[in-house]
């Protein structure tokens, strides 16, 4: 067990290499890079307790691409950091979160193909998704407004509202459409962020973003007011963690 659960610690000195090895060619400051290293430190003792709390026998090869995109992900954050310093390196940004967008459908086929699905495998990719979200609409911002924030906050809003009313807290049920969603708004941001495209078009694009990630949302809270309304029983964990999409959905 405690073997598992220090395997993750494995991509913090992956991301800290990889942070080292574009130092020279993005002479971004200290804190910028002290920035990546700590979501890097932060998210893997999440995952860590995670695994020892579940008492996972191993680690998995799911679970290895998705902490092989949150690494990325840290890279990202420490160049976001270094961009509000004037340190700007957006061909090195785009290409770590394009490539970051791509495993996103390669962890969960490898956990269905190797029969390893589970809940923490899930909550670790859409947590990572999720701050991918934040940190590339953080970047964007400057270009179309910090009215795009708005689509990296909705998910954090919504666990806000969980705490507040413990209806919202409720299982939603498996839905593949919430993986296109995201999987779209990242393409999106990251193509505004890449900024190879006029000011109107990078706009319109994070509008579009914003409209899916709202309808998609908006569609879970609609599903959790009409539950609690009519008393329905909770969906099980396991299933709505572990449900395979639909056949041909991929």
């Amino acid at each position: 067990m405690g073997k598992v659960q220090w395997m993750p610690w494995w991509w913090v000195a992956a991301g800290v290499a990889v942070m080292a090895a574009i130092s020279p060619a993005v002479p971004a400051t200290a804190i910028a890079w002290a920035i990546g290293v700590a979501y890097l430190g932060a998210s893997t003792v999440l995952l860590s307790r995670g695994l020892r709390r579940r008492r996972a026998p191993r680690f998995g090869a799911a679970n290895a691409v998705t902490a092989t995109r949150s690494m990325l992900v840290g890279v990202v954050v420490a160049l976001v950091a270094a961009s509000f310093a004037g340190v700007m390196s957006t061909a090195l940004l785009v290409a770590l979160s394009a490539v970051a967008l791509a495993l996103d459908g390669v962890d969960g086929y490898v956990a269905r193909r190797t029969r390893s699905e589970s809940e923490l495998g899930a909550r670790f990719d859409m947590e990572v998704d999720a701050f991918l979200l934040l940190v590339l609409c953080l970047y964007d911002g400057r270009y179309v407004g910090w009215w795009v924030l708005a689509i990296g906050l909705l998910r954090y809003g919504f666990v806000v509202a969980g705490w507040m009313l413990p209806w919202m807290r409720r299982t939603l049920p498996p839905r593949y459409w919430r993986k296109v969603v995201t999987a779209a708004c990242g393409v999106a941001l990251t193509v505004v962020a890449a900024q190879v495209l006029p000011p109107a078009a990078n706009s319109l694009i994070a509008v579009a973003a914003l409209a899916l990630m709202l309808e998609s949302f908006g569609r879970d809270v609609l599903w959790l007011v009409r539950v609690n309304l009519s008393g329905t029983p909770l969906v099980s964990l396991a299933k709505a963690s572990t449900a395979l999409p639909p056949e041909g959905s991929r």
